[in-house]
């Protein structure tokens, strides 16, 4: 209540209740209840925080070494809707004829062609979309996904 409420009341004598603040340095159930509320979630945060590395991570990974006698290994397996991280590790060199120690990782079934220069690592992501079995191929050199060594299966899931 205004002290402009009090003194029109003191003025036409009507005898309303005068709500009283509560006394300098206590406090309500209310303020109470919320301290509690962001003490909790001040704690879930930091357990959140702290638990984060020991979460297994959503998302798949494989390695996969391609030379000229083909991928290792030549199975590789996947959650549908999750995304998969491949670490491709090409073991030739740039002075092979066929293709110069160029190699690819390609799955036409979700759109997947990534290439990995002689001596080197690549990492890519995708996410297959759907369960079932896939052909994944090197489509560069020896043959390509004719020759079977060029070849692997991933299983989706």
């Amino acid at each position: 209540m205004t002290w402009f409420d009090e003194f029109f009341i003191s003025i036409q004598g009507e005898k309303k209740p005068v709500k009283t603040k509560q006394a300098h340095g206590t406090t309500s159930k209310k303020s109470k209840i919320l301290a509690g509320l962001a003490a909790l979630v001040v704690l879930a945060v930091a357990a959140a925080l702290f638990l984060a590395p020991y979460v297994k991570s959503a998302q798949s990974q494989a390695t996969l070494e391609i030379s000229m006698s083909g991928w290792s290994p030549a199975v590789i397996k996947a959650k549908a809707g999750q995304t998969v991280a491949i670490t491709m590790i090409n073991l030739d060199n740039q002075f092979h004829a066929d293709g110069g120690g160029w190699h690819n990782f390609a799955v036409p079934a979700f759109e997947v062609n990534e290439p990995v220069a002689p001596k080197q690592v690549r990492t890519f992501t995708f996410t297959p979309t759907k369960a079932g079995e896939y052909l994944f191929y090197c489509d560069i050199c020896c043959g390509g996904k004719e020759n079977p060594f060029m070849r692997g299966k991933l299983i989706v899931t």
